[in-house]
Parts: C-alpha cells; structure tokens; sequence
C-alpha cells in the first residue's frame, strides 16, 4: 500500500461515513474500525522495512520548482505514531460503538473521527514541512469539530472555541517558524532539514526559528502557559477524549519537538525553553490533578503532568533522555486510553464522574475496577508495569545530568515531587471511586459492568502495560529502538530494559515517590471528602481560561471601538478611503524611486482611438452626473464607457480580454439593476436651504479630484510600463510551448487552465465561497427601503423608473415599462444563447472563448427568464440548482488535477489524446477540457446563486410593498367608510 494512500484512506472513509443514514451505527463503526484495523495492519508490515533505520519515501511532484512536492516519509519515528494513531484508533472505535447514543448523530461522529485520523497520518507521514503544518492545521480543526461535538452543551462549545483558537494560533507560529527553517536550510524537505543540524544551530535567525517552533508545539501540548485548554476540552465525549488526549492530538507537540530533536536541540537555549516548561508543567499538573472532583478533569491534568514530563526530558539535550522520552510516549498512550474509557464505563453505567458521588465501585464494576486499578498503578509508577520504567529512566536522567550545581540538585527534587503528585492523584483514581462504602443516592443510575465487547479495548490496553512491565526486552525493544534511531540522529546510546538494575538512587526516589504520594493522598483524604477543599489551592488565583476569556473579551471590544471609530456604512466613504491610501501608496514609492520614460519607440497618433476614448470619458463623466436625477441613465452611460473599454482590448489585439469584458459588463449591468429597487428614492421636490445645497457640490468636486489624481496615475503606470522593453520578457515561453506542451493555441486559455491552472483553480474555489457568502447573507437580510416607508403619493412622486424593475405588473406605470423586451422573446432568445455559450467554450482552447465566458453567457441568459417571467415560473419550468452547480465544477476541476497525480504526474498536467467521434471523425481532446468544464460549471453556479439571491430580495421587497398599498388603501377605504357613516348620522341626528 503507498504511503499516500495511508493518509487519504481515512479521508474517504470519512466521506463515507458522512453520508450513511443516521441509524447505521454498525455499519459507521464497522467502516471506521476496518479503515482503522487494515492501514495498522499495513503499517505493522512494514516494520522489517524500517526497523534498521532505513526509510521509506513516496514522492509526488506538486511545484518542483518551489520545492513544494507532496512527500511521504516513514521511518522508525513515524511508525511508532502510525501504530498509536491507527491501533488506539481502532480499539476507540470498538468503543464508540457501545458508548455513544442512539439519539446522538452518529454518522457526524465517525466521519469527524475518521478525517482526523487522516490528519494525523497526514502529519506523521509528511516528508515536507509545509506539508506537515497544512495537516497539523487539519488535526486542530477537525480536534475543534471533536470536542465542540455535542454543540448544544456551552461547554463543549466553549472548549472547542478555546482549542481552536489556542492551537490554532500555534499553528501559524509554527508555519512562519517551518518557512525560517526551510530558509536556513535552503529546502523544506524533512531528509534536507535534518542533515542541516548545524548549518541551523550556527546561523543568526536560530533563535526566531526555535521559539517560533516551540510556540506551535508548546500550544498543541498544552505546555505552561499554554495549558489551560486541554480540561476545558474534556466536554467532548469520552472517545474523543480518550484518542485525543492520549495518542493523538496532545502528542503532536512532543511529535514536533522530537522529530526535530536532532535539528534544534544541543544548544542553552533549547535547555532553557524545553527543558524550563516542561519542569514547570509537570508540577502544575501533577498539583492540580490532585483536587480535581470530576475524573475526567483529573486525567487531564494528570496528562498535562506527564507531557510536562516528555518535554522535560526532551529538553535535556541527552541522546538517552529522548530515548526516555520516546519510551514514555508509548507507556502514557498505552494506560491514559485505557483510563480515559474506564472513566467513560463509569460514567456510562452509573449517569456520573463526580468523585464524590462515587464510592464501593469494586463490588458492583469488579472487571472494570480491576482493569482501573492496574492502568493507575502503572501511571503511578508501581514496578512490573510499564510506567515504572520509563519514570525509572527519567529518575536517572535527572539524577546523572552534568550541569550547574543547582541544576544538578533541583531536578531530582523536582522529579520526585512529581512522582509524589502522580502517586496520590493515581490513589484518589483508584480509592476514592472503587473501595469505600457503597455508592449513596446521588448516583443518577445503579452501577454495573458495561457490555463485553465496551470492555474490550480497556483490557487489551492493561495487557499491554503488564506484558511490557515484566519483559520489556523483549515486547517493546526492537520497537522502541526503531522509534528512538531517528530521533536522536541515528546512533542510539546504550540503555537497558531491564527490570531490575539493583539497588540504586533511581529505585530510592521511585520508593520515596510511592511512600510520599501515599502519605499526601491520606493527608488530603479527609478535607477533600467533607468538601473543605472546593478550589485548588494557590491556583485557583490563576485560572488560564478567565484569562483567556478576558483577553478574548478585551481584543472584542478593541475591534467594536475601532470599527466604530473609523468604519462607516456609507460605500462612498469606504471607497474615499481606499482609493486615497492606494494613492498616497503610490505617490510614497514614486517619491523614494522616481520613475522615468521608457525608451520604446512610439506608435503614431491615432485620432479614431483619441475619438473612442473621448466618447468613453463623457459617458463616465455623464454616469457621475445622471447619478444624481436618474439612476438608470447613469447606469446605461457606465455601461457605455465599459464598452469603451472591451474596443480598447480589441484594438490592443486582445480579443479574448475584450469578449470577458463584455460579458462582466452585462453581468454586472444586472446586478445594479437588481441592486437599484434597494436604494432608497431621491425626492424631486424637497427645497434644501442654501448652505445644504453646497454639500454636494463641494463632496462631487472633492471626489472629482482624487478620481481624476488616480485615473492619471494609472494612465501614468500604463505610459512607463509600455514604453519600456523587456529583454527577459516571459511571453516566447507561452507562445513557444501553447501549442506542444498545452494543446492548444488560444495562449490565453492554454496559461488559464495548464500553465497556471492552480491559479485559476484557486481563484473558482474563491468565487464559490464568495457566491455562497452572499447567498447566506441574503436568505436572512431584509433591505431597510424607505421609499416602501413613504405613503403611496409621495411614493409616486419620488420614483425615478429604477422602482419597477424586475415586476412587470407594475412596469407599465413607468417609463422602463415600454422599453422591457416582451417575455416570449427572451424566452426565444434562451435556447440561442445556450447554442453561442456552447459555441465559445468548445472554441475556447484554440480561440476566443472558454469556460468562464461560456458561463457568464449562460447564467445571462437565464437571468433574463426570472426578469421578464419571475422566479417561480422559472423554477418551475427550468430546474436550476446553482449550488450543486458550484460543486460539481469544484470536483470537475479537482479530478483533473487528481487524475494527473494518479498518473504520476504534477497537479494539473495537461494531456491530449487524439479520439475517433463517429460523424465527427478525429478530435483532438486536451484534459484541459475537463478542467474547463468545471470551470464553466462553476461560474454559472455561481453568478446564478448571486442574482438570483438579488432577484429574490427585490421581488420579496416588492411584494411587500404591494402588501403595503393593499393595507393602506383598505385603511384608506375603511376611514372613508367611517366618515361617511358619521357624517350620515350626525345628518340624521
């Protein structure tokens, strides 16, 4: 199996999932834990590959000449955290199946679980650093999806919120400090970075790089003072907890700091920041774990300690305390997975996880019990389980550690400490839940052991820390020395896994760690049953997430009074601004580089062009002056100098510019139109005094001349850059390579979907988003018109003949109503239109023409039907899903990247083939056609979403209006009524 197809296995079954009915839950479970199950069992056969420190790569080309190709790489490292991503992966979803609800929406679940174990994968495999940060991006988005799952608890919310943004924010450190590493290195290959060890150490931007790096893997860790969000995280189901917080998503961080052990470490700075957080990390969690009351809570300090403890180790800069380190990451994954399930049994079978409420456990849960008991006592750190070696390995780093004196002293005290703090709150897991008096009233449901098979995962974990206990030479040594190889650079110190070394201080802090923690376990047992006890002590004055929060709340509150102080609703002022910086811009770089006259010979002065554009200048200068009495002319004068501009392009010889031109300006022509019935009206016979009068003139004269400095600044650039010669001028390259390597010889369609396909790939997907913004926006604005707010008369007397467009039952009271194309016509003028859409796009590669122009035609002419025949004859009688037209041209032009990839060739490869079409006879077909088709899809989808959205709007305003006048000449009708009937009776009277 490539080792691509390890990372984009789990994305597909993702997909799948998603799409199962919502009480498939065997059939979701089934599909996950086999995608789970079957890339393990791949992953386990590839270790004789791997197991010598030889690596396997799978390479495929993306953007050579960037450096940019997708890599996937695995050595001993990475097959360790495949196996801990894909095993502990497997058995979670065995017990997913049994602890989710049957009301819960499964299919989200699964399909979640499923893309971030793609996302790991991802992370793990990657050879390219770029390619790493884009997947540890993934991990935090899907982790947020994770923990936010049951959406309708504030909670979950809250702590995905704060994951997100936490782990989030990391990721772009750790993106810009992978761009300063790949710099230094000169590439962002893996293999490059880390032969480059101490090119990187050397150089002046080593210290950027390195805490840049460490803020990405220090946030995803949860390393102080980044800590805070992972028991903010325990809202999410206890799956989710368990895989996350054991095997996958907290050990990204200690992943990163590893991997790039041999590339950064060895050096003060690396001591000090490594090596200084994780110090105080493990203290505060072991401290705080200890007076947490609910057991999930407990756990996730307990999980903050211990990655405390990796990162210690790590910062050492000691080849034999990354092996620790490497050792531990095993042995936590291993008994937290399987405490973090026997949490999620209690609080399946007893409706509870709050310590206090949970007593006597033992006699009703025995199994379950049993199991609890053996995972704590190896997270404690009892002999002959798999936690008492690897802390047994971290005691004698810290003890024979070569540094200052006070260094040398203080980190085994610290060390002890700490296994001090993991024995009582592994007591308090232990004797506080399962032994005691039997649990009271308080218990939402009568305790029992749990189905066999939810019990299944918790015991294959607690057989793996006891066989690993007692004969670790020969269960996890050949593993743990394939993971190390590569971490520490290839050459691995001596080291023993022995279980017993003899008596040595090592061994003494490991007794003095259980005797103590025993001890401080019964000091706290008394104040913490009666409740004296509700905060942690000395802690509780330094709550990270009010911190968090207050800050959040704090840049909130900056961002209202910012927008309050500069921004404005009115687009006249947004676009002042803009042009102005845009110019002062310009003017700035001017003034530090002056620019001179090119040296390229001049054409001859051409009076019909002179003439064009005098005609294009008028029309603008009119627009801007109907603007002011009737919108609708100035619309048709704006559209006027648009004109000018596509004669311009044909004159310039660019056809294919001039034809998109066009058809933008009757795209964009509709769209005012739609946008016109939302302006409010301007009223013909108000009298303003004299001073509001000047307002205007002197705001149009203030706009008149930043839009006349800009205009001439541009005609300025465009006077230096064609009167310059280009020695090393780009276009032989198009033109020489169009037709050979592109299929085509339309140069400007062949750059658009071959040479710079990605570009144009980019820029549908933004068009997409952009159409399904706007279409979000407008199914819930309601336009604030206040000319529908004037009585009907002083409606009448306002309206400028833009009001009536797009309703042709009321068109005929107006001017525009005459000048409206009959509806039969357009009707006729559609399957027209289609015929000339299709003409240019299968021109489109050779000629004028192509997908985006086909589309914009295309989505013109349908939009003339819902103008002339409304929206529910056209949706009656012409099905349009414009959405799924959106995705249909997303996939389309992604498969043809992706079919290039499966044929071992770069993103977007363009092919031709030469067909037989019976009556047609030979064709010559490019992939490109493919790519074009989604293109042309998507334009369509997306224009249509957008107008139509408009139309909706305009026509729902309408209506309303109409609603409107009936409600006031019925009250109207109603009040002469009355008169009359008053005025008859007071006659009578």
């Amino acid at each position: 199996m490539p080792l691509a197809l390890l990372v984009a296995l789990p994305f597909l079954a993702s997909v799948l999932a998603a799409l199962m009915p919502s009480n498939a839950r065997n059939r979701e479970s089934t599909l996950a834990g086999l995608v789970a199950l079957g890339c393990a069992i791949q992953v386990a056969w590839l270790f004789p590959q791997i197991a010598h420190g030889n690596v396997l790569r799978q390479e495929i080309e993306w953007l050579p000449a960037l450096g940019l190709n997708l890599v996937f790489r695995l050595d001993g490292f990475a097959w360790l955290f495949c196996m801990l991503v894909l095993g502990i992966g497997a058995l979670v979803v065995l017990y997913a199946r049994y602890y989710m609800s049957a009301s819960d929406p499964v299919p989200r679940f699964f399909s979640f679980f499923l893309a971030f174990m793609g996302a790991m994968m991802g992370v793990v495999l990657s050879g390219n650093l770029i390619q790493m940060v884009l997947f540890w991006e993934l991990t935090s988005l899907f982790s947020f999806l994770l923990i936010g799952y049951w959406h309708h608890r504030r909670d979950a919310r809250r702590g995905a919120r704060m994951a997100l943004t936490v782990t989030g924010a990391g990721g772009l450190c750790l993106l810009a400090g992978v761009l300063v590493l790949g710099r230094i290195a000169g590439s962002y290959e893996l293999d490059v970075v880390l032969a480059s060890g101490d090119i990187i150490r050397a150089h002046a931007l080593y210290p950027v790089a390195l805490v840049l790096v460490l803020l990405g893997a220090f946030t995803k860790s949860a390393q102080f003072p980044f800590h805070f969000w992972l028991p903010r995280a325990m809202a999410a189901p206890t799956p989710v907890s368990a895989y996350l917080h054991s095997a996958t998503m907290v050990k990204l961080g200690v992943f990163l700091m590893a991997r790039l052990w041999p590339v950064l470490s060895g050096t003060e700075q690396w001591f000090w920041m490594v090596g200084g957080a994780g110090a105080i990390t493990l203290l505060l969690g072991g401290f705080a774990a200890m007076f947490q009351r609910d057991l999930k809570a407990l756990l996730a300090y307990s999980t903050i300690s211990h990655l405390g403890l990796i990162t210690l180790l790590l910062g050492l800069n000691s080849p034999l305390a990354a092996v620790a380190a490497v050792f531990h990451v095993m042995n936590h994954a291993t008994f937290k997975a399987s405490l973090f399930m026997a949490a999620g049994i209690i609080d399946h079978e007893t409706g509870t996880r709050d310590i206090r409420k949970l007593s006597g456990l033992m006699r009703l849960m025995p199994i379950t019990g049993t199991l609890a008991i053996i995972a704590s006592a190896s997270m404690a750190g009892v002999p002959l389980l798999n936690g008492f070696l690897s802390k047994e390995m971290f005691f004698a780093e810290t003890v024979f550690i070569q540094a200052t004196p006070w260094i040398d002293l203080s980190l085994p005290v610290i060390a002890t400490i700490a296994g001090i703090f993991s024995v009582a709150y592994s007591a308090r897991f232990v004797f506080d839940v399962f032994f005691g008096p039997p649990c009271g009233p308080d218990v939402p449901k009568p305790p029992h052991e749990p189905p066999h098979w939810m019990r299944v995962p918790v015991e294959l974990l607690v057989l793996v820390c006891l066989v690993v206990g007692v004969a670790p030479a020969w269960s996890i040594g050949p593993m743990l020395a394939a993971a190390a190889t590569p971490v520490v650079g290839g050459t691995l110190p001596t080291y023993s896994l022995a279980v017993w070394h003899g008596f040595n201080l090592p061994l003494l802090m490991s007794f003095v760690a259980l005797a103590g923690g025993a001890v401080v376990y019964l000091l706290l047992r008394r104040p913490l049953g009666t409740g004296r006890l509700e905060r942690t002590p000395l802690l509780h004055r330094f709550d990270g997430q009010v911190i968090f929060e207050h800050l959040i709340a704090l840049l909130s509150e900056t961002g209202r009074r910012s927008r309050r102080l500069f921004g404005t609703r009115r687009l006249q002022w947004q676009l002042l601004w803009l042009v102005v910086v845009a110019v002062a811009g310009a003017a700035a770089s001017l003034w530090a580089t002056p620019a001179e006259r090119g040296t390229r010979e001049l054409l001859p002065f051409s009076p019909m062009f002179a003439m064009t554009w005098l005609i294009g200048c008028v029309c603008a200068v009119a627009a801007a002056w109907q603007a002011k009495f009737h919108r609708l002319a100035a619309l048709m004068l704006a559209a006027g100098a648009g004109l000018v501009s596509c004669v311009t392009y044909i004159w310039f010889s660019a056809p294919d510019l001039a034809l998109t031109q066009l058809v933008v300006e009757a795209v964009t022509t509709v769209l005012i139109l739609l946008g016109l019935r939302w302006l409010p009206m301007r009223s013909k016979d108000v009298v303003q005094p004299a001073r509001m009068r000047l307002i205007p003139w002197g705001r149009r004269g203030r706009d008149l001349l930043v839009a006349t400095i800009a205009g001439c600044g541009m005609a300025a650039l465009a006077w230096a850059l064609m009167t310059r010669t280009f020695p090393q001028s780009i276009s032989p390259f198009f033109l020489e390579r169009a037709l050979t390597e592109g299929g085509g010889t339309n140069v400007v369609n062949v750059m658009l979907v071959d040479f710079r396909g990605f570009d144009t790939f980019g820029e549908i997907t933004v068009l997409g988003i952009v159409a399904l913004t706007v279409y979000a926006l407008l199914r819930r604005f309601r336009p604030a018109i206040e000319s529908m707010a004037l009585p009907i008369q002083q409606r009448q007397q306002v309206d400028d003949g833009s009001s009536d467009l797009l309703n042709p039952r009321r068109a005929k009271d107006s001017a525009i109503g005459y000048l409206m194309v009959p509806a039969v016509l357009v009707r006729l003028v559609l399957p027209v239109a289609v015929l000339v859409s299709v003409y240019f796009f299968m021109r489109g590669h050779n000629a004028p023409g192509g997908g985006f122009v086909a589309g914009l035609v295309m989505s013109v002419a349908l939009l003339l039907q819902f103008i002339v025949s409304g929206t529910e004859w056209v949706e009656e009688h012409l099905r349009i899903y414009p959405r799924r037209w959106i995705a249909i041209g997303l996939l389309f032009a992604l498969a043809t990247g992706g079919g290039a990839i499966a044929f071992g060739y770069p993103f977007l490869t363009t092919h031709t083939a030469h067909v037989h079409v019976p009556l047609l006879g030979d064709m010559h077909v490019p992939s490109a056609l493919f790519f074009d088709i989604g293109v042309f899809a998507l334009v369509l989808g997306a224009t249509m979403l957008i107008l139509t959205a408009l139309a909706h709007q305009s026509i729902r305003s309408h209506r309303w209006a109409d609603e409107q006048e009936e409600k006031e000449a019925e009250a109207r009708a109603a009040a002469e009524a009355e008169a009359a009937e008053a005025a008859a009776t007071g006659g009578t009277r």
